[in-house]
């Protein structure tokens, strides 16, 4: 009898294996998010776009998918580290948050997991990846073509302010290739760079310091996600000094500057979401084609060019996406 009983506990045991297995709750995905500016607990637009366009395909932050956030408080040198701390916690993705110090960063972390770019500026200049259409490796994403937008930013600058022969940019080298466009545009336009490096606050200060001394025509600043911690610093000095300004992100025309043109930064974020979803359900990155902005934003502050005692032509006010009054 004893023999029988537990060949019949052993038999209902089998049985019930795969149900229990079954029950098994599925893998949860974790996603590394890798950021060069400071995170608050309100999202900033840019990833609250990047998790609406999670929600939108079934990945809820917490419950179908976990992130972890890792910031590098606008501290570049620390880029690296952070990269390779998420790679040791070993994400499933990699979501780089910014343009190419943190692409490149993430890139030297690891060729084997996932990355996801929401704003490279030119992937294969930069060498980034093979192709457009065939990234190739393990990284894809959103191009946000940012130097090719900089002769038209040059081009917008000199419309509305036709006597600018001396232009002051303030750049990183991470904007290498956009500097490469702006310096052929000035060429054509008749204008004068005054080229200032900027790395942190500190060649910031510098900076400002030498344009009161030598006063330019106007201001700009090359875009990448350092820059653009700055934009509340340079938007006001440039109020202060009088200066007109032209910016790659929205953001500067809304922290003082006159104008910015720019690709929707938060609709690429967005866009992103959907490289991610593609990812986890078994595409390969290296398969999905990089894709590029569609969508473009002429931003005018209008309240600045009074300011300025500007006129913005009506030609340029028509164009304009949005105007801030």
């Amino acid at each position: 009898m004893r023999v029988i009983g537990l060949a019949v506990i052993l038999a209902v045991s089998l049985g019930l294996l795969p149900l229990a297995e079954a029950q098994q709750p599925p893998k949860i995905p974790r996603l590394g998010y890798l950021v060069l500016a400071p995170l608050s607990e309100i999202p900033s637009p840019e990833r609250a776009a990047f998790l609406a366009g999670l929600r939108e395909l079934g990945w809820i932050e917490g419950k179908t998918i976990t992130i972890v956030y890792r910031s590098a408080k606008w501290n570049a040198e620390l880029l690296d580290d952070l990269a390779k701390e998420l790679v040791g916690m070993k994400v499933d993705i990699i979501v780089v948050a910014g343009t190419d110090p943190l692409l490149r960063a993430a890139k030297q972390a690891t060729s084997t997991i996932p990355i996801v770019m929401t704003g490279a500026s030119d992937p294969v200049a930069e060498r980034l990846v093979a192709s457009l259409g065939r990234p190739g490796g393990n990284l894809t994403g959103i191009s946000l073509m940012i130097p090719e937008l900089g002769s038209k930013r040059l081009e917008l600058l000199k419309e509305v302010v036709p006597r600018v022969t001396r232009l002051a940019v303030l750049w990183s080298p991470a904007a290498n290739a956009e500097m490469r466009v702006i310096q052929a545009a000035a060429h054509k336009l008749g204008l004068t760079l005054k080229r200032t490096e900027v790395r942190n606050a500190d060649d910031l200060a510098r900076a400002f310091a030498a344009l009161e001394k030598e006063p330019p025509d106007a201001l700009t600043m090359l875009f990448d996600g350092l820059t653009t911690g700055y934009r509340g610093l340079v938007g006001d000095f440039a109020k202060k000094h009088k200066l007109p300004t032209v910016f790659g992100a929205r953001e500067f025309a809304e922290a003082g500057g006159l104008m910015s043109y720019a690709p929707d930064i938060a609709e690429a974020f967005h866009r992103a979401a959907t490289y991610v979803d593609r990812i986890l359900k078994g595409a390969k990155p290296g398969d999905l084609p990089v894709e590029q902005p569609t969508k473009f934003e002429l931003v005018i502050n209008a309240k600045t060019a009074k300011a300025l005692s500007l006129t913005i032509p009506q030609s340029v006010l028509l164009r304009a996406d949005k105007i801030i009054e």
